[in-house]
């Protein structure tokens, strides 16, 4: 009997090899074929790009160690990211899960304790059972692929989220600093403003000017002081808000660097032809659909009949029965087959189910890849405007500057009033602000850029 089992193995074994290869799922070409068909990718991004191929650690390029400091606060400590990580795990355990039905199972059963058995049946012995389900059309292993094929889509996710993590925190990073900014140049509005009213208020004492200037300057001032406050208040929430990113209290007592970091080289921005390859969030979505090719043949190949391995071998004694003579322990083995006969049609649904899933899949890619190219062509033009602007509003600003002081000085002399010289304060701070503002947005640009080119904000380690 003991031979008779080892052939039963031995039958299962012969027939392992003769199962049928898994069919593989399409590879990055045959889908942007199927699922982007209309889309002809250009040599080149149409917005003017950087030259050479995307670097990753790009977060070092803004040269701000405070800033470095603040994104590894948050992905060690924010919630979003912590979740991510148990999901990359539960996939990966789902993954193993699925390819232990490759294995034998083996079950003990054992019973004893007292003269009857510990049940009052009187038998006491032990029972070891092993089966063996063999994966003669490939059901388990596309299940099995399927699991893996959703632990690595997971895992793409997490290191998009991660990226995105990094990016938010840049970009709070780089507002709040803006919010401080913005208050100084209110202050500074301030500062003039009070001066013109020092100046009104003399001009009236002399009488060359009236009690009307002196009222129109207080007012200005006042204005001012009220759009301090509401600076002030921009920047506490908007340290608030990177506080919660870090993992921390909203307390609004995060420290961030008083200026705007200088803006790194231009970025290296690759072809567009490699981005899906690169960005972890497309390549999730190629992941998915190959997870969804798997689970269509898994469902196909439930169709088919199943063949199973058994053997086992049993030691059983009575204090009250006399038991047939026979060998002790007692071996057997065998083997079952079960073929799906009548469902209800509830096989061929599930198929259908799965290929309906399929197409899903096929089209959410689709949908990721073109927002993909559409994220880089809008951080890249988007960039380019701010910079542009930038030198428009910095030649701006000298020239309200020359403005302002030229009428300044004619207030002081009495060629002018002072409702002249506030409309160049006026002028002159509103481009103060938008220069600080651009400055801002670039930085907030840049970072968007990376994300959307896929760069990590890490040094990637080297194989």
């Amino acid at each position: 009997m003991r031979a008779g089992f080892v052939a039963s193995l031995a039958v299962g074994a012969l027939l392992l090899p003769g199962c049928i290869r898994l069919k593989n799922p399409p590879d990055a070409t045959a889908l942007k074929g199927e699922g982007l068909p209309k889309v002809v990718v250009p040599d080149k991004w149409v917005s003017p790009a950087g030259p050479g191929d995307t670097t990753d650690n790009w977060l070092t390029s803004f040269h701000d160690d405070q800033l470095t400091a603040a994104v590894a606060e948050a992905i060690t400590n924010n919630p979003d990211v912590q979740v991510g990580a148990a999901r990359v795990e539960q996939a990966m355990l789902y993954a193993k899960l699925a390819g232990a039905q490759l294995y034998p199972s083996v079950d003990l059963l054992a019973k004893g304790g007292g003269g009857l058995g510990g049940d009052s049946t009187g038998l006491t012995g032990a029972v070891l059972r092993a089966a063996w389900e063999l994966d003669l059309w490939g059901r388990v292993r596309y299940g099995r692929a399927a699991a893996r094929e959703d632990a690595r889509s997971a895992e793409a996710d997490f290191e998009y989220a991660r990226q995105s993590m990094a990016a938010a925190v840049a970009k709070s990073w780089f507002l709040a600093t803006e919010a401080g900014l913005q208050a100084e140049v209110a202050r500074g509005s301030i500062r003039e403003g009070d001066q013109l009213v020092s100046l009104a208020e003399t001009r009236s004492r002399v009488g060359v000017g009236n009690d009307e200037d002196v009222y129109v300057a207080r007012a200005n001032v006042g204005t001012y002081r009220d759009t301090l406050r509401e600076l002030e208040q921009a920047r506490e929430n908007a340290i608030r808000a990177l506080e919660l990113l870090m993992g921390h209290y909203p307390a609004a007592a995060a420290a961030v660097t008083p200026q705007l970091p200088g803006q790194p080289d231009v970025v290296p921005s690759g072809l567009p032809s490699t981005l899906l390859e690169r960005r972890p969030d497309v390549i999730a979505a190629e992941r998915r659909v190959a997870a969804a090719f798997n689970r269509v043949h898994e469902a196909k190949a439930a169709r088919l009949p199943s063949i199973s391995l058994t053997g086992g071998v049993s030691a059983i004694s009575s204090d009250l029965f006399l038991l047939k003579n026979r060998d002790n322990p007692v071996w057997n083995y065998g083997a079952s087959l079960l073929m799906p006969l009548f469902r209800g049609g509830a096989l061929k649904t599930q198929v259908e189910i799965r290929t309906a899933e399929q197409k899903q899949a096929v089209a959410a890619y689709a949908s990721v890849g073109l927002r993909a190219f559409g994220e880089v062509e809008t951080a890249l033009s988007a960039e380019n405007a701010a910079r542009e602007r930038e030198r428009i509003l910095a030649q701006t600003l000298a020239d309200n500057q020359r403005a302002y002081d030229v009428v300044q000085t004619q207030f002081k002399v009495g060629s002018t009033d002072l409702r002249y010289v506030s409309q160049r304060q006026l002028a002159l701070n509103a481009t103060r602000s938008g220069l600080v503002r651009m400055q801002a947005e670039q930085r907030v640009q840049r970072v968007n850029l990376h994300l959307a080119l896929g760069g990590s904000f890490e040094q990637k380690q080297q194989p």
